[in-house]
């Protein structure tokens, strides 16, 4: 059989057998979709431009025109997330429930809770950004860090998330926080509650569960997990869903490269240091200090060297 008679009998029997499948498992004509996605990813841009019109589209300002600036990113970010969240929020509804006008009401108020939330946002975003240049002694200026420390760029990320996962929003927020995670290689669940003056040092590999919660003036390095130890199953064998499965850190805790501390029950003093490759599962008192014995390698000497070090 030629391939265009092949597509001609066999292809419009496969294409039904996927439709079928497909409106099983998943209900495409409601579904927000990848141009859903998109608007997502659009709406964060605009709201970054909101939150530092100077980094993130630099045109020469007065202020008035800076002030429209902001304001024509606010309105046109609004508008675009109230029509992903109206869609999203109807989606989620039971075909009992479902009601467009109540869908798009709640996604009115969902946009209008988070921008009255910007100034604070703003505020606390300014601490994360104090908290790298003091932390970090390879910093040169404020620019420096707004334009290449992907820390602040996860963190600003995930805090206009956090709101919305704050006001029950589903997808949304994880589509945010994915989308940080692809930019940075930071992975942080928009459940994560953040204190004031966070600092990511590299990044690289950074993940912190849904649950977990965070002080203030924290800082952590590359490769560090605040994960769960274990996932209780309810009695069809499925993880039980929405109990704490994270760790505490309180204030002015430094945790070093390759850490994991894990569990819900775990708790993290406040002025406590945790040491690199560490595993923790269970609470420490303040003011602690967990770390490693010093490893003693082997050096052979009696190799000559080629080159003086």
């Amino acid at each position: 059989m030629e391939l265009n008679e092949w597509l001609n009998t066999k292809v419009p029997q496969i294409a039904t057998d996927l439709t079928e499948i497909n409106q099983q498992y998943f209900d495409m004509e409601n579904s927000i979709g990848f141009k859903g996605r998109d608007k997502v990813i659009k709406v964060i841009e605009s709201f970054q431009i909101a939150l530092f019109p100077g980094i993130y589209d630099q045109k020469p300002f007065d202020e008035v025109r800076l002030n429209v600036a902001v304001s024509n990113n606010l309105r046109k970010a609004a508008l675009d997330l109230r029509d992903v969240l109206e869609k999203a929020l109807f989606y989620s509804e039971s075909e009992e429930k479902a009601c467009e006008k109540a869908a798009r009401e709640c996604a009115d108020k969902i946009v209008m809770t988070l921008m009255e939330k910007f100034p604070e946002i703003r505020r606390t975003l300014q601490t994360d950004i104090q908290a790298a240049y003091n932390g970090d002694p390879a910093a040169t200026s404020i620019e420096e860090i707004l334009l290449s420390y992907p820390s602040i760029q996860a963190v600003c990320i995930h805090r206009l998330a956090h709101e919305l996962y704050k006001q029950d929003v589903k997808i949304i927020p994880r589509i945010m926080s994915e989308y940080a995670h692809e930019l940075t290689g930071i992975d942080i669940h928009p459940g994560a509650s953040i204190g004031d003056s966070f600092f990511i040092d590299h990044g690289t590999g950074v993940v912190i569960g849904e649950t977990c919660t965070i002080g203030n003036n924290v800082k952590v390095y590359q490769g560090v997990t605040l994960g769960a130890l274990s996932f209780p199953l309810d009695d069809d064998g499925n993880p039980i869903k929405g109990i704490k499965r994270h760790p505490d850190i309180e204030d002015n805790v430094v945790i070093y490269a390759g850490a994991t501390i894990l569990g819900g029950k775990t708790k993290v003093g406040h002025d406590s240091v945790l040491g690199s490759n560490i595993w923790l599962t269970h609470s420490i008192v303040p003011h602690s200090r967990v770390y490693h014995s010093q490893p003693s390698p082997s050096i052979n000497q009696s190799v000559k060297l080629e080159y003086e070090i």
